[in-house]
């Protein structure tokens, strides 16, 4: 019998990408965005990981859909940039409620069928942004350093159960992300226009040169298909996965110097 998989954020980027790959290897995957948009061979589904309600909906109706989910994909998710200090609460607070808690509604609907079942497997989409933190994009940082956390906690508790999770931690990828990111400062701006620009810049033609899609996509159906899935995996080019082992064994002030190039800073 084909296993079934949710993916949150599946109508573009990495969740779309990974909705068609999985479909092709046989599953049965139901795709959930706000839209609901999907491509032949899945179902979309429309679910606003934002929403309590449309959360605990959707979940129930792949459930009485399908019986069981044998997997769920969290990528839903977006960017936000400007300085830390000229961020208003509404602006962090709505990008944590997508990228963090949309994940923590999504696997507090879904767990409890999991556990019925005998197991599962739970992907989060982080990203090395969740290791090494990004200039002027701190909330968004913020959002994958917690999904980091949670997602440790979280393994320790279900791994009596049968349920498995892992952390796909890309780096730059080249999807509709960059084009759709919220920037909130404004040219004018006399303090941080200037530095955000620039490093948003850096940012932007790293995204534009980073892997495809589909490159995640593959190292997300690997960690589903393996015996004993890995707690965490990096996926992308070389020269930027070393900042993980860079910053895990570097001094902290020989690292910051080495990273402030990549990262945009001057």
């Amino acid at each position: 019998m084909a296993k079934v998989v949710l993916i949150t954020g599946a109508s573009a980027g990495i969740g779309l990408a990974t909705a068609e790959r999985l479909q092709r290897a046989g599953w049965v995957v139901v795709g959930a965005s706000r839209r609901g948009t999907c491509t032949p061979g899945w179902t979309g589904l429309v679910m606003d990981v934002d929403d309590d309600a449309s959360v605990s909906a959707g979940v129930a109706h792949v459930l009485d859909e399908h019986g069981r989910i044998d997997a769920v994909v969290l990528s839903a998710g977006w960017g936000l940039a400007g300085a830390f200090e000229q961020t208003g609460m509404a602006e962090a607070k709505a990008q944590l409620d997508t990228n963090f808690f949309g994940s923590v509604r999504v696997l507090q609907a879904l767990l409890p069928s999991m556990r019925a079942g005998g197991g599962g497997r739970v992907v989060f989409v982080s990203s090395i942004g969740g290791i090494v933190s990004i200039p002027f994009q701190a909330f968004y940082s913020a959002s994958k350093f917690a999904i980091e956390g949670v997602a440790e906690a979280l393994a320790y508790e279900v791994a009596p159960f049968g349920v498995s999770v892992t952390l796909v931690e890309p780096g730059n990828v080249r999807t509709d992300f960059t084009a759709s990111r919220q920037t909130l400062v404004g040219q004018d701006d006399p303090v941080y226009a200037e530095a955000l620009a620039h490093a948003i810049g850096v940012m932007e033609r790293d995204e534009a040169n980073g892997v495809g899609a589909d490159v995640v996509a593959v190292t997300i159906q690997r960690v589903l298909d393996a015996r004993r899935p890995p707690r965490r995996v990096s996926v992308g080019k070389w020269s930027e996965r070393i900042g993980i082992w860079a910053k895990r064994g570097l001094p902290f002030r020989l690292f910051e110097a080495a990273a402030k190039g990549s990262l945009g800073v001057r």
